[in-house]
């Protein structure tokens, strides 16, 4: 056994999300819709922010960082997918593995530190209206996004740096369709303690907290809207930060979804479909959410693809 521990690992086997040969044309479809949809609607954002000098503003210059981010979080996962079910292949190399978690770890991280962001400046917004722009000033905005580069660069790459000090056996199966961490820490022969501590104090550190700094920004939100007098000025209020307030409903009920069904189930395969919703699905529905929902969104695009034609 301690032969085989200390054998170099070339590669990984991803299971993907079935098996049934006549499943993978639907799902290759159906996948490459939604990368494309994703790709093509957050990039529309972007563009819609960069070209409209009106939206050149803190809370539309976060929107856009997180709008690159969910581009660049699909792409660590379907495009390789999508490669494997063409070619009949599941493999995966070692280090295109260890790539692969890095990225999605980072890039995941910074979803979670945007939107804690995004909610604190709602909350500057609306219950500091006057001293807005002299809070969220460039440079500080410049600063948190800064940050938020930094802590999810640590966190993933002290993740990554102590998968390199495990050792794999011969069962080296992954039951995903990209290389998850816990996936891939479940199939080590040496020991994962520190690992699997680790993985709970970054949970709880840098999942957790901001999770926590949203709630109270939305409570003081709602406390202060509460405080308006007419009708149609608390409405106003509401839609403005009613967007973001869903996209983090959609970010963390999926992300605690995926949690309690890998809890409650042994099956792995199930864990991995129920992965897909807060892998695609909410950074395919983000610009759908702000599109429609927005109206300074809507004029930037509608301007944006009039000057295109």
């Amino acid at each position: 056994m301690e032969q085989r521990n200390q054998t170099p690992i070339s590669e990984f086997i991803l299971l993907g999300l079935s098996e049934e040969g006549e499943l993978q044309p639907l799902l290759i479809w159906l996948f490459l819709s939604m990368y494309l949809v994703t790709f093509s609607g957050n990039l529309l954002i972007i563009l819609a922010i960069v070209m409209d000098s009106h939206l050149h503003m803190p809370m539309y210059f976060f929107l856009s960082n997180l709008s690159f981010v969910d581009i660049c979080f699909t792409s660590t996962t379907i495009p390789k997918m999508l490669w494997n079910i063409q070619t009949q292949s599941k493999v995966i190399t070692y280090a295109g593995c260890l790539s692969q978690m890095y990225f999605f770890m980072l890039l995941a991280g910074l979803d979670n530190f945007l939107l804690t962001v995004m909610a604190y400046d709602w909350f500057v917004a609306i219950c500091h209206p006057l001293h807005y722009m002299v809070i969220m000033n460039p440079k500080f905005c410049s600063i948190l996004l800064l940050v938020c580069w930094v802590l999810s660069v640590l966190d993933s790459l002290l993740q990554d740096l102590m998968v390199l000090q495990l050792s794999f056996c011969t069962q080296l199966e992954i039951p995903h369709f990209f290389c998850e961490l816990n996936q891939v820490i479940q199939l080590a022969c040496s020991d994962t303690f520190f690992n699997n501590l680790a993985i709970y104090l970054a949970s709880g550190l840098l999942g957790f907290i901001p999770l926590i700094g949203i709630l109270f920004s939305y409570s003081r939100i709602v406390t202060s809207i509460l405080k308006i007098s007419s009708s149609g000025g608390k409405y106003k209020a509401f839609s403005t930060c009613g967007s973001h307030l869903l996209v983090v409903s959609l970010f963390y009920g999926t992300g605690f979804g995926v949690y309690l069904s890998s809890a409650a189930s042994q099956n792995s395969r199930t864990t991995a479909i129920a992965s897909v919703m807060y892998t695609v699905v909410t950074p395919m529905l983000n610009p759908f959410i702000y599109g429609l929902r927005n109206r300074d969104i809507k004029l930037a695009l509608r301007k944006t693809l009039c000057d295109e034609v």
